[in-house]
């Protein structure tokens, strides 16, 4: 197996080409992660995402017991733990447990670490590894204990847009995720509310009165974290959950409906003969007037047979990139409710060759905006419950990116 993966995979130039490839009888799924490569071999039809997912938590609890790193050193150095690391992450080819915080538990010994390594050596003492692996909440060992009790809770919102060159959109919808960051004692229990349609209208029922609750959103394709009650979820459509300690993505949710975009862009163009063109490009913020973008970037494609662009903009700074075949301005704060315009003059080389017509690229946006939310998504509640009874201090965060945001020309 690994003298056919390196001969028809490894030293051929369609490398990258496919991470699946058929040799034989056996399928081959591979990544490259820095100088090496993980490969799973199946001879059945197997689940391929399945097989991507059990790599990627693999080298994730490499790098969790080596300090950090995962390349050749580090596989050398530790060559001896990685066998015994293997040998409870799989059975018979199905995956079993790769939480690095159990399988520490019970695999003590200490990986090498690479002397470049930055992560800080885990110090906590062990728990009860047995409970662990087969109670309700293997995600979370008992007895953590912590001066200060804070919970940290970010959606953070990717916003996809195509609009045609009249202003109508031709494709919009918002992925978003709930990041959390707890740093709580015990075994809290959570439980978080959204102002989401469902939701709000379960709680209304409960209440027996309709719900005043003002604007709610209807979230499609949602996902969850494993700690989340699935069967409360499902009977009371609340999120409660027992949270994992320190970092962890709590859901996934994607919506296609009632989205407030940031930005309207207002572009024109003009060619001028066949060696001038004029751009015109008016950008508008629809986010409140006490608010701002950060890290606005916009992007206008010209011919490949740009020679020079002279520029007059309200705010920021614009350039043509030769390189990308685009003039590029790049605002730095852009407040609220305002409207910046960029003004161009482009020069073209002029050629003997026939003309062909010129297929214009959709202007590009890049940005992210502080404390707002496209989809209008809120957080109604976060509380924290633990037999102990200690306060806890909830902070919570809003931002919203451009994933692809793009404006035909």
């Amino acid at each position: 197996m690994v003298d056919a993966f390196r001969i028809h995979i490894m030293q051929t130039k369609d490398l990258g080409t496919c991470p699946v490839r058929q040799i034989g009888g056996c399928s081959f799924l591979y990544m490259r992660i820095s100088n090496v490569y993980i490969v799973t071999v199946v001879s059945t039809n197997a689940n391929a995402a399945c097989a991507f997912k059990f790599i990627v938590e693999a080298v994730a609890l490499f790098k969790a017991y080596f300090g950090g790193a995962f390349d050749e050193d580090a596989i050398r150095n530790n060559f001896v733990l990685i066998y015994e690391l293997l040998d409870e992450i799989m059975d018979f080819g199905y995956p079993q447990n790769l939480s690095p915080e159990i399988l520490k538990l019970y695999i003590t010994q200490e990986g090498v670490r690479s002397p470049f390594s930055t992560k800080p050596q885990d110090t906590r003492p062990p728990a009860n590894a047995t409970l662990q692996v087969t109670g309700a909440v293997g995600w979370r060992r008992e007895g953590l204990l912590y001066k200060k009790n804070e919970v940290f809770l970010d959606i953070v919102e990717s916003v996809n847009l195509l609009m045609s060159q009249k202003g109508t959109n031709l494709r919009c919808d918002v992925t978003g995720k709930v990041l959390m960051k707890c740093f709580l004692s015990g075994m809290p229990d959570l439980k978080l509310g959204l102002n989401d349609k469902i939701g709000l209208e379960k709680e209304a029922q409960v209440k027996a009165r309709p719900s005043k609750s003002g604007k709610t959103i209807e979230l499609d394709d949602v996902t969850f974290h494993q700690c989340v009650n699935l069967t409360r979820f499902n009977s009371e459509k609340t999120v409660s959950f027992v949270p994992p300690d320190g970092e962890f993505e709590l859901m996934k949710y994607r919506i296609t409906e009632g989205i407030n975009l940031p930005f309207r862009v207002f572009p024109s163009i003009k060619e001028l003969g066949r060696t001038r063109m004029e751009v015109n490009v008016k950008v508008k913020s629809l986010f409140g007037a006490k608010m701002f973008a950060l890290g606005v970037v916009v992007k206008v494609p010209v011919p490949k047979q740009t020679a020079k662009a002279d520029f007059q903009v309200t705010s920021g700074r614009a350039k043509y990139h030769p390189s990308v075949d685009c003039l590029i301005w790049k605002i730095r704060k852009f407040p609220g409710q305002a409207e910046l315009t960029m003004s161009a003059e482009v020069e073209l080389i002029s050629t003997m060759a026939e003309k062909k017509s010129w297929t214009r690229p959709p202007i590009q946006m890049e940005f992210q905006v502080p404390m707002f939310t496209a989809s209008g998504l809120r957080v109604r509640f976060l509380k924290v419950w633990e037999k102990s009874g200690y306060n806890t201090v909830e902070w919570v965060r809003y931002i919203t990116r451009a994933g692809s945001y793009e404006v035909r020309c």
